[in-house]
């Protein structure tokens, strides 16, 4: 079983972002990237990352897709679309967050993220610094957000988190992110695939630091 193999793998069978599982149709517009500021406050949380898409599918249901209309909403009708996602340990504090959250993003930013892009300059500890005066974010949050972003932000790409590179030692890869992501072209290359990209091989990874069914299930194929 080769590393190239084992990647190629693991994209075919796990390579889907977070946001596309969650019905994000990412771009570099604010609309989408408001919703993956979102969804990742939502999976920073000690829960299954399963119910954290879930509650984020809810939130974009109930039209809360935008800062404007997060804050347009009730306290309680934020809860309640938690709770219809099954985001119900942390639903009354995540629902304060978000509204708060929101409020922030339009005060400091317009409620545009590619201004907080524009300011950091490719510089990731000042977009680390930006992201976490949003209530409720993290390091694990703002880890999350830079994982997925690298879709449409490529100068902060490739970036693997810890918890990606967890799942890289999982599966007897290499731990380096510069030789994961060439292996990623290769794989590519072998399958003539469309370029999956960095945050593919990102969600793919920690998928499988998550998961010993994804390790197994990757292995038995590889």
């Amino acid at each position: 079983m080769t590393a190239r193999r084992t990647v190629e793998v693991l994209l075919s069978r796990y390579g889907t972002t977070y946001a596309a599982e969650a019905g994000i149709r990412l771009r570099n517009t604010p609309q989408p990237l408001y919703q993956l500021l979102v969804l990742s406050d939502l999976l920073s949380a000690r829960i299954r990352a399963s119910v954290a898409v879930s509650a984020a599918r809810a939130l974009f249901a109930h039209g809360m897709r935008s800062p404007d209309r997060m804050i347009g909403s009730t306290w309680q009708q934020r809860v309640d679309a938690l709770g219809e996602g099954g985001y119900r340990r942390y639903d009354e504090r995540t629902a304060t967050q978000l509204g708060d959250g929101a409020e922030l993003l339009l005060v400091e930013y317009g409620g545009d993220l590619r201004r907080l892009r524009k300011e950091a300059d490719g510089d990731l500890d000042i977009l680390r610094s930006g992201l976490r005066r949003t209530p409720g974010m993290g390091p694990a949050g703002t880890d999350i957000f830079i994982r997925e972003v690298q879709a449409v932000w490529p100068e902060t790409a490739p970036f693997l988190d810890g918890k990606a590179l967890q799942g890289a030692e999982k599966l007897g890869l290499p731990a380096s992110p510069a030789k994961l992501a060439q292996l990623a072209e290769q794989a590519e290359q072998a399958e003539q695939a469309d370029d999956r990209g960095p945050a593919v091989l990102a969600a793919a990874l920690v998928r499988a630091a998550l998961d010993k069914h994804v390790v197994d299930d990757v292995a038995a194929r590889a």
